[in-house]
């Protein structure tokens, strides 16, 4: 199964500068917890955002067509090639921007953390999830966090 999973603003912002333009502890634990002993694929700007590289306790596939495998980390030159690599196994997508445009049409759910504010010069965005194609399927109540709102929609292929 392949999941992508993300945190968005309300105009579908993901990032600005190679990082994200909030900071909500529980959503970055429910990430971990989610992902942990799984695949992650990711682009290179991605990888390069991370402050500790590869994440821990999983099979870190970074997309590029410049990059070298690192301890840690696998490259592959595409999102095809990374599909091909995972062999049915549940992955999760974790950014950026390219990534998600090139895997939302092989996605079978998305983990959404909706952000209930409007980043500042976000200069990365989320492609726009059509409800003709997604079905939310699980939802959380709206919750604050350092006077951040959100909440967390699981959506399913319909």
């Amino acid at each position: 199964m392949i999941s992508i999973i993300v945190a968005i603003d309300r105009n579908n912002a993901i990032g600005r500068n190679n990082d994200i333009p909030w900071h909500i502890s529980a959503d970055l634990k429910r990430f971990k917890s989610i992902t942990m002993g799984h695949t992650v694929m990711m682009g290179r700007n991605t990888w390069e955002s991370l402050p500790f590289k590869p994440l821990k306790g999983r099979r870190n596939i970074v997309i590029s067509k410049s990059m070298t495998a690192v301890e840690g980390m696998e490259v592959a030159k595409s999102v095809d090639e990374a599909i091909r690599m995972v062999n049915n196994e549940d992955v999760f997508v974790i950014g950026g921007e390219q990534i998600y445009s090139q895997t939302i049409g092989h996605a079978d759910r998305l983990i959404v953390t909706h952000v209930d504010i409007e980043a500042e010069s976000a200069d990365r965005f989320f492609p726009a999830i059509d409800m003709n194609i997604w079905k939310v399927i699980d939802e959380s109540p709206f919750e604050r966090e350092c006077g951040l709102g959100y909440r967390y929609v699981t959506y399913e292929r319909r």
